[in-house]
């Protein structure tokens, strides 16, 4: 076949053209494909700990803090604070979490006040017999009953008395002889508060009389009465207790926490149960010096004017008062719901918004008096700053799972991961319930006297549970926690150290959020879970020196059932308390002699 030479030019631009396509699409030399494989694998050759997700190498390794292999870290997380939890904004109206934009505040602190309407002391009057004897009649009787100055309110029979009427008259008839004589009986009269027109009518009648006026000394409303028909009285005893009702006290509660923030002379608006809709004001006129050591609270004092007997003691008052915080610089307030606090440290949760996503990351405040509903911030928190206003706990529970720092735990690191410290990993049912061992495992001595204040604490939230005492029960979880958190591990040698391990990572988990802790069906629910762990360790350490019992509720729980430790035999449910005391049985007996 004969081709010209303009065809055979066409092939080879074709083929050229071909060569160059393929090489633009296939090809690249050896050099660029190392690069770009060296570019890809640099993406990844950032390693983390599963547990520790703060610790980050760029080789692969053991982590520093617990040991475990450490991973790759997927390419693009690298940019996302480790120690950030990322929620999407679905999952954040699930959790029902909303925010709230750091400002300033007026620094007016508003302090809300119970008391009471009580009778004025200071017109308090005791009305006592002058004249010793037996009451024949009285006059005054009853509670609330008003009596005027000079009005008789008992009359007397005096044997005594009637013995010197009869020395009056004797005395008369010689007082030309012994004029000292006569004078001196009816001074005696008098001290007994014998009118002179009734001694004089005794001297003109010569006849003793049978019984005395007892007259009222003070007009006023009886607000106490002490005696009765037929009682016998001795000379100065009270007959009843008076006081003039045209001024009363209002007596305010402040607890011991507000004492700093009161003062004489604050203006302050109230409300009374009796009168919807009115309000009064008031100034405090007197601040008690003393704290009740009972109850911790001290009473303030407004004074009122009572016109019409308007107010009547014993009613019921709220008060509001408002003072203002002294401060030279910038006062910033975040919502009470905002703060989570153990003891000395308090955080909350900022919030960080990129084009990665959204991420909350703890950190701690120090805060300052709280004002209402808003907590002062001294330190931790600039103005303009997003933080977590509700759902703080849900954000802390979801850092907690992740490994993340959380208020429990500052340096990150999941609860429930398996890992304890070398041994078996604890296995979890359905239910997500740790499954404890209940061998029995050695400890020495000194790890079962670290132990004795765990379960002091736990028998005091037992009993105050079977009593339906929320404050005694709280107080006694919140010992245990801190019982809890003072225990040494180090104490723990060999086996006993790995199940010591598990004990401690289901007890952390069931004391996380204790101090916020609302009713007691809250508390009950914690309850069960510590009970379980008690109860395998008591089987397993054998720390006590007295048999324990272990006892069931099968209706508690959500009719699952429910067990727990006792130090008698004899059932007293803290899971219904007063409502079904009796119910349950002794399922164990645990000799630890």
């Amino acid at each position: 076949m004969n081709i010209d030479k303009k065809t055979k030019i066409l092939l080879a631009i074709t083929l050229l053209v071909g060569l160059l396509l393929g090489t633009l699409l296939f090809g690249g030399s050896s050099e660029e494909k190392d690069e770009n494989k060296t570019d890809a694998s640099s993406k990844t050759e950032t390693w983390t700990c599963s547990m520790h997700p703060q610790i980050r190498q760029p080789e692969p390794g053991d982590c520093p803090i617990c040991g475990m292999d450490l991973i790759p870290l997927e390419a693009g997380d690298e940019d996302i604070d480790p120690d950030a939890i990322s929620m999407s904004e679905s999952a954040m109206i699930i959790a029902g979490i909303s925010t709230y934009k750091v400002g300033n505040t007026d620094g007016v602190k508003e302090i809300s006040l119970n008391g009471k309407v009580e009778v004025n002391e200071r017109t308090v009057y005791s009305q006592s017999s002058h004249i010793p004897g037996r009451i024949e009649k009285i006059q005054v009787t009853f509670v609330g009953e008003y009596v005027k100055k000079g009005q008789v309110v008992a009359y007397v029979y005096s044997p005594e008395l009637a013995s010197t009427q009869q020395e009056l008259i004797e005395a008369y008839t010689v007082k030309d002889i012994q004029p000292e004589l006569f004078e001196s009986v009816k001074m005696k009269l008098k001290n007994w508060k014998v009118s002179d027109a009734t001694i004089n009518s005794i001297i003109s009648s010569g006849k003793t009389q049978d019984r005395f006026p007892v007259y009222a000394d003070v007009s006023g409303y009886i607000i106490k009465k002490n005696v009765e028909l037929g009682d016998y009285l001795q000379k100065g005893q009270t007959l009843y207790d008076v006081a003039d009702l045209s001024n009363v006290w209002v007596l305010f509660e402040i607890y011991e926490s507000d004492m700093s923030w009161v003062k004489k002379g604050d203006k302050i608006n109230y409300t009374v149960a009796s009168f919807p809709g009115e309000t009064f004001s008031g100034t405090i006129a007197f601040i008690d010096p003393v704290i009740n050591p009972l109850t911790r609270i001290a009473k303030a004092r407004v004074e009122v004017a009572n016109s019409g007997l308007k107010f009547k003691p014993e009613m019921f008052t709220t008060g509001t008062l408002k003072t203002q915080i002294s401060t030279n610089k910038s006062t910033l307030s975040v919502p009470k719901s905002a703060v989570m606090w153990t003891g000395k440290r308090s955080i909350v949760y900022v919030k960080n918004e990129t084009d990665k996503g959204i991420t909350f990351k703890l950190r701690e405040v120090t805060l300052g008096p709280l004002l209402g509903n808003d907590y002062i911030i001294e330190k931790g928190l600039e103005i303009g700053e997003e933080i977590v206003a509700n759902g703080t706990f849900n954000v802390d529970a979801a850092a907690q799972l992740a490994g993340k720092p959380s208020m429990m735990n500052l340096e990150g690191g999941k609860v429930n991961t398996g890992h304890n410290h070398g041994g078996s990993p604890m296995p979890m049912n359905d239910d997500k319930k740790v499954v404890l061992k209940e061998d029995k495992t050695a400890i020495s001595a000194e790890a079962k006297k670290s132990l004795q204040p765990l379960y002091k604490d736990y028998f005091q939230f037992k009993d105050a549970l079977t009593k339906d005492d929320f404050n005694s029960a709280k107080k006694a979880l919140l010992e245990f926690e801190k019982s809890f958190n003072k225990i040494n591990m180090s104490v723990f040698k060999g086996d006993a150290h790995k199940v010591w391990m598990n004990y401690q990572t289901e007890l952390k988990k069931q004391t996380l959020h204790a101090s916020h802790i609302k009713n007691i069906k809250e508390l009950r629910m914690s309850f069960e879970p510590i009970s379980n762990v008690m109860i395998a360790m008591t089987k397993a350490f054998n720390p006590l020196n007295e048999t324990t019992y272990v006892q069931f509720c099968p209706m508690a729980n959500n009719n699952k059932g429910a067990n727990w430790l006792s130090k008698e035999n004899k059932v007293v449910n803290p899971y219904f308390g007063a409502s079904m005391i009796k119910c349950g049985e002794v399922k164990e007996t645990i000799n630890n002699k």
